[in-house]
């Protein structure tokens, strides 16, 4: 306890005696990186409901680390049931603003999130709205990969959409992170098709 109180007391003090050489930001923020690389992020929540399996997930790192780079996109885990598709929802918070303005941009990342998860391109639609937004879709053999633009909140959502085993979706969330250049990222994935409800 007493070491706990002395670490803490010097990192606030060391803190205060920075702020005033005016490098507070770097060294206190390298601190706390520090810190938050050895906190453990929660696991995505799995819940069942009414013929639904829904995975949520408040955190990027612990998704990323939950979908564990897995070549099979999104892959049934223990005490799930098989589906015929994969519905993830991306909602990305604190996006660099010019990024979701113009349809070349967002068009652009899209394609780009489609081509390097591997998926089959067929079609593109984007349209730019006035005075801001971007809504479009790039059809892929394996579905569909979508967004929705607020650029005047740094907001975009996106849904990547598809069947099969092949999509190599962690690298579709790659290219947006690099693209958009959210805060913040939040996750939803809906299993579609359900075997016991295409059967049924």
């Amino acid at each position: 306890m007493a070491n706990t109180l002395i670490l803490v007391s010097g990192l606030a003090f060391g803190a205060l005696a920075l702020s005033k050489a005016g490098t507070t930001t770097s060294w206190f923020t390298r601190v706390l990186r520090r810190f938050k690389k050895n906190d453990v992020a929660a696991p995505p929540v799995i819940t069942h409901d009414n013929g639904w399996t829904l995975i949520h997930c408040d955190d990027a790192a612990s998704f990323n680390l939950w979908l564990g780079r897995d070549e099979e996109g999104l892959p049934i885990k223990d005490g799930e049931e098989p589906s015929l598709g994969s519905h993830l929802l991306v909602e990305l918070y604190g996006c660099d603003e010019d990024s979701l303005r113009l349809e070349s941009t967002v068009g652009g990342a899209m394609r780009e999130a489609a081509v390097e998860s591997e998926a089959t391109v067929v079609a593109q639609s984007f349209h730019e709205f006035k005075p801001w937004g971007v809504s479009g879709a790039v059809i892929i053999q394996e579905s569909h990969y979508t967004i929705h633009t607020w650029p005047e909140h740094g907001y975009a959502a996106v849904d990547l959409f598809y069947c099969g085993g092949t999509v190599k979706v962690h690298k579709a969330i790659e290219v947006l992170q690099q693209q958009f250049k959210p805060t913040r990222i939040k996750f939803l994935v809906v299993r579609r098709g359900l075997d016991s409800e295409v059967h049924r």
